[in-house]
């Protein structure tokens, strides 16, 4: 088949849709793909050199307030949607999908327009504008979180729950030996922390202030700090007595490779970081960020809990005093870690891109 897609502005738009064009080239499906993002975009970067073809359109967001740019954006949406038009009448595509940053308005808008088969992916739990928007005109919108439907209150007939695609791409991995690549055991109970691919001051800070109290536990601590923050963490440090157990690194590259020996995550809230920890059963403490839109984490980490999935731990409440109370009492108990598991895995969709590309096809057909 002739995939067109478009998403972008943030990593959690941009790594579901590779993940899906991975499965549709693993399943021998596509005939072509082209990707669409903005020139400037993290998309622009992160999507060619993934090796698939890549076109830009210039568009940007709306002000969530009445200004001058605004005007603009409705003037450049207008530019971009006529370029969208002779994009899809150029490559012809069998079916396109948005998987949310504004870039995506114009092209899905566009095929939607054209009578082309159209879907969009929403990995949150609270929908984006560009999603409530294009819903009005797509053939079939796909959610990561039941939560989510009520997002799309005149659309229900169109909504399938399937899960995100970055899901498939970690579901089948096995426990390794990646770990001893950072002087840590293989055979050890292991907390990650890892405040997203930036890092997370709020999250280093409190780490820091409980690194005294990890010498001695039972467990080992991988803490991820982002490398925005690596020097500012590491000099904080030096005046503490980092025991043994605890390693400090900037970032990890491929990190779900290492996922599988991990027993419990202390991080983010982002979509595809619970689609990662769900397929694979990890429990987690989340600390959402409170700086996203619409507050989205905190209502993705609250889905968790409230199964009992995951701690949710506020970024409010959260100290060293916290975050160590909260790793000691999942860590101390077994039980509680294959409960935490079992209802982690519930929430998980290992086969989220099969499960997308059946739609595919039933649309295309």
């Amino acid at each position: 088949m002739r995939v067109m897609i478009s998403g972008g502005g943030t990593g959690g738009h941009i790594y579901p849709a590779l993940a899906l064009i991975k499965r549709l080239q693993e399943r021998q499906l596509l005939d072509a793909v082209m990707y669409v993002g903005t020139p400037k975009g993290l998309e622009s970067r992160i999507v060619p050199a993934a090796g698939i073809p890549f076109e830009t359109i210039e568009l940007q967001g709306f002000r969530r307030r009445l200004t001058w740019d605004n005007v603009h954006t409705v003037t450049l949406f207008i530019q971009a949607v006529r370029r969208a038009k002779q994009m899809v009448r150029d490559f012809k595509p069998d079916i396109v999908i948005g998987t949310g940053g504004y870039v995506s308005s114009a092209i899905v808008y566009a095929a939607a327009r054209a009578h082309v088969p159209t879907m969009i992916h929403e990995q949150n739990s609270i929908a984006g504008v560009t999603n409530k928007f294009l819903a009005h005109y797509v053939d079939k919108i796909l959610i990561a979180f039941p939560d989510a439907a009520g997002q799309f209150k005149h659309q229900q007939q169109k909504i399938a729950l399937v899960g995100n695609p970055r899901a498939q791409e970690v579901a089948g991995l096995q426990p390794n030996d990646r770990l001893s690549e950072f002087a840590l055991s293989p055979d050890r109970s292991t907390v990650l922390v890892f405040g997203g691919s930036r890092g997370a001051a709020p999250i280093n800070n409190a780490v820091i202030e409980a690194v005294p109290d990890f010498a001695g536990q039972s467990y080992q601590v991988l803490f991820v700090t982002g490398n925005a923050h690596y020097e500012a963490v590491t000099a904080k440090l030096a005046a503490i007595k980092v025991p043994g157990n605890v390693k400090v690194v900037p970032y990890i590259d491929n990190m779900p490779a290492i996922l599988p020996d991990i027993t419990l995550l202390v991080g983010r809230a982002g979509a595809t970081s619970i689609a990662e920890i769900t397929a694979l059963g990890i429990p987690s403490i989340l600390v959402p960020s409170p700086y996203v839109t619409h507050n989205h984490q905190t209502k993705n980490a609250q889905s968790m809990a409230s199964t009992g999935a995951a701690v949710l731990l506020p970024e409010s409440d959260l100290t060293g005093k916290s975050l160590l109370n909260a790793i000691t009492v999942i860590m101390g108990d077994d039980d509680r870690q294959k409960k935490m598991h079992t209802a982690t895995l519930a929430l998980g969709h290992p086969q989220a891109s099969d499960d997308i590309i059946a739609i595919m096809q039933d649309l295309i057909h």
